[in-house]
Parts: structure tokens; sequence; C-alpha cells
């Protein structure tokens, strides 16, 4: 379950302005600082229609309503690359890495759904408000009113625990969002979300505890120290579901997903280590140690996120918990209880692979692809990133009134996300960073005023500063023209 929490601490990327299922590692969002901007300008680049305004993603077409549509032609490009699908790419093996700790005899694995959803299956089966602010233009690609890029993978879960006949499933998909641009965010990522459940009419004498403590044991013992302080369940901070679970089952099936993704976890930084001694001879190889943290999920409860020691710092890798039970009387199945988890596959690719820039999934240069080849067929091959020559930045500033001069002051309608999309549309991804410096309230008028560093870097050649200059230009006068903005 996949989605992103304002409740939660960033986990690695946990995503966070969707609020209604466990949510992923996936990323942060810029603050929405400026109301948001429910226009995209005529003036925009925006992606072929044909002329009955249509779309086509994945050779499906979908009507458009020109009052929602705001997917742009660099978003549009990345629904056809599927990286979770593509043979040797980090992405593919990080997925491959993760699904071969939940075997095919109990999880079903979903990795082609298409990207394309409802507003019902990405918001409103989840319990989103209808004035949530994932829902708005600002944070999510909408196609028209009704239809829109799903933002995390939970928009198939409803459809999922109904119709899924196995034990457990793992689905993995490309999912969009407009965010901010760093070396961390794109606007198209990846999340892995996982489940498994026991059926009270199939267990031995209904008895789910007996029969999950059973699995347990069955599953490998690893030997890395976990530090977990706190109780299986606390009735303000974590609260068991006593209407639908016993205390015996919450722990037993909390027990089970922990020593789970425990398994997990560990053999991903056990890979990672493995290859950076590989890199290096004097690796100086530490300890893992990994934490377990109460947290707070709609969708679960009790929920925790796993942390684990990476590079100085704690790093939250996953969010996951007991299932509510609401959701399995939902998907007409509520006989069985269960656990959940969630997971950004391109953070922890970025992990694995010490990829220091998330741009690089997106490229097809070769320099890129081929220090990955084979490595799908033997995990054994798997090796560090090795960057190419590092390309000079071109750093430029912007600054400007958020409102034209003789307007309102507090008619600004301007949101963060509006200005990243729009430098990302005219720079594509010779855009490195995107970054606020500056805000300035006039002491006489009140008029706002912004000020942002765009850094300009190409990942396969240097960018000329002439080059540069003529996409700054470009960025000014979009901002005007579309945005309605005042440049100083």
């Amino acid at each position: 379950m996949a989605c992103r929490l304002h409740s939660m601490r960033r986990i690695a990327a946990l995503a966070r302005p969707h609020a209604a299922s466990i949510a992923l590692p996936s990323r942060q969002a810029a603050p929405a600082r400026f109301p948001c901007l429910r226009l995209y300008s005529s003036s925009a680049p925006k992606p072929s229609l044909n002329a009955d305004s249509t779309i086509t993603v994945r050779g499906q077409n979908f009507a458009t309503d020109p009052k929602w549509f705001n997917v742009s032609p660099t978003v549009l490009d990345a629904t056809s690359r599927r990286l979770h699908l593509q043979k040797d790419h980090p992405v593919y093996i990080t997925r491959q890495i993760i699904e071969s700790h939940f075997p095919s005899s109990t999880f079903n694995y979903y990795n082609d759904f298409h990207p394309v959803v409802s507003t019902q299956q990405n918001f409103d089966s989840l319990g989103f408000p209808a004035d949530h602010p994932g829902r708005a233009l600002s944070d999510t690609y909408y196609i028209s009113n009704t239809e829109l890029l799903r933002t995390h993978t939970s928009a198939h879960q409803a459809d999922t625990f109904r119709s899924n006949k196995s034990d457990g499933y793992l689905i993995s998909a490309d999912v969009y969002r407009r965010d901010a641009i760093d070396r961390s965010h794109y606007p198209a990522f990846h999340q892995m979300e996982g489940a498994r459940s026991w059926d009270r009419n199939t267990v031995p004498n209904g008895d789910i505890a007996a029969a999950v403590l059973k699995d347990l044991e069955a599953l490998p013992k690893h030997n890395v120290v976990v530090e977990d302080p706190n109780p299986p369940h606390h009735e303000e901070r974590n609260p068991l579901q006593s209407e639908h679970h016993s205390a015996a089952e919450a722990e037993a099936i909390g027990a089970h997903l922990k020593r789970s993704l425990e398994n997990m976890v560990v053999d991903i930084f056990s890979r990672a280590k493995a290859a950076a001694i590989k890199a290096d001879p004097n690796f100086v190889d530490e300890p893992l140690r990994m934490r377990w943290v109460e947290a707070y999920f709609p969708f679960t409860s009790p929920s925790w996120e796993l942390e684990v020691y990476y590079a100085g710092d704690w790093l939250e890798v996953l969010g996951c918990g007991v299932v509510r039970q609401n959701l399995f009387i939902n998907a007409n199945v509520p006989s069985k209880l269960g656990w959940a988890f969630g997971i950004g596959i391109d953070r922890i690719a970025m992990l694995l692979f010490k990829i220091p820039d998330i741009r690089l999934f997106w490229s097809k240069d070769q320099r890129f692809l081929s220090q990955f080849a084979g490595v799908s067929d033997n995990l054994d091959k798997m090796k560090l990133f090795v960057p190419f020559s590092k390309y000079p930045p071109c750093p430029k500033d912007v600054s400007f009134w958020l409102t034209p001069k003789g307007a309102d002051v507090n008619s600004v309608t301007v949101h963060e996300n509006d200005v990243m999309e729009l430098v990302r549309n005219v720079a594509g991804d010779d855009v490195e960073d995107v970054r606020l410096i500056d805000e300035f309230t006039h002491p006489k008028t009140g008029r706002k005023s912004v000020a942002y560093n765009i850094v300009y870097r190409s990942l396969e050649r240097t960018l000329t500063n002439e080059e540069a200059n003529e996409f700054h230009e470009r960025v000014r006068t979009a901002l005007v023209e579309q945005l309605n903005v005042e440049l100083r």
C-alpha cells in the first residue's frame, strides 16, 4: 500500500501528500507555499492531442478535459518506459531482489497494471477526503476530472484484495507526481507494495495466531541485531484493532511481517556491501544495524517503519503494518487478516548501486545501461555504478513578484510545484536542481517576492553557458506568460 502521508516523517523518499494507505518510501513533495494554480496555460508545452481531444497512454486512448489536463510531454514519455520491466536496469534488478524474498507459491506478482486509473481507484477507494491536498492539480497529473496517472500503487489495492486468489501479492509499478526538482526527485518513479493474509475459514480450527506462528517458524533467521524497544501494540500510540483482532493474532502477524521484511533488507544491504568491497578492497565493513519505529498509517494498525543505519545516519526504508480489517471487509473477504508493506524501488536502487542522481534511471546512455549487463541473470555480478566524467553545473537565479504591479496582493495563484513543472518542461533532464532561496514581503505594498536557484547540468555531456542561458531565458519568459508573475 503505497501513498504519501502528511503524518509521517520522510521515509527515504517516503511519499507524503496522499494520506490514505501505507506509504512507500518514495519522496516528499515540495512545500506548498502558495495556493494551487488550477490552470494549465495554453502557452505551456503539452502532449500532442488528436482532433477529438484524446491522449494515448500505452496504447489506450483517453478523453481529455482542458480544465483538468496537465500531463507534460516529459511525463507522457515516461509512461512508455516501464523501467521496472527493463531487464538489467537497476530498477528491474532491485525489484527482482525484493521479489525473491516473497515466493511465487504464496505471492502473486502484478507488474504490468496500466498507469491510468480512475479518481475512485486512486482516492475514493482509499478514503481520501474530497478536499485532500493530494487531489490538487498542483500534486497530481490529471487527464480529466475522473481519470489520472496513478500517484501510488495503492490505486490497485482494493481491486487486488478483491480478486487475488493467493495468500499474498506484490504490486510493482511506475507512479507519477508533480514534485520538487533535485537529485532524488523525478515526476515518475517506482513503488512496490506487498500483502500477506490468512483466512479464518481455512486455517486449522480457525486459529489465526497458531497458523501465523507456524509460518513464522518456517522463515529464515538472520543474525543482525535489530532494535525493537516498543511493545507489539500500544493503546494510544499504536493501537490494536480490538474489535476485529485478538492481541495474540496481531502480535503473531506483526512478528511474521517484521521477520519477512528484515530478511529482505538484510539481503539488500548485504549485496550492497559485497558490491562495495568489490569496488574498493579497503572498504570498511561495518555491521548492519536496523531498528523498528512506531508509525501511523490510515490503513494499518499497529504500524511501523523500518530504519537502517547507513553512511552515518538512520534511513527510513519502508512502512508497514497489520491491515485494517475494514479493507478486507470492503473487498468482500471479511474472514481474512494480514499485513502489508510499501517500499520505494528507486530509493533502494540508489542505495544499492550508489547512483547519485535519480535522472540517471531514465538515461538511455549506454555508458549507464551497459554497467549492469548480465546482472539480472546472475545477481552475484552486481556492482556499484561508476560515474561518468563529472560535467560542470551552470547555476542561475531568477526572482519575481508573485503578483503583477497593481494586482491584489492576496490573489496569488502560484504553487511551488507549478514553478518546478515549468522549469522541467523547458529544460527537461538538463535541469538538476531547483531550490527556493529567498522570500520577501514588501513592507509597504505587501507584495510578495520569491527567488529560485536553478542548476542546469546534463548527465551526458558538458552543457555550455550559452545553452544554459538560453534555457534560463525561456524559463523567465514562461514564468511571465504562464504564471502571470512580474520578474525582478
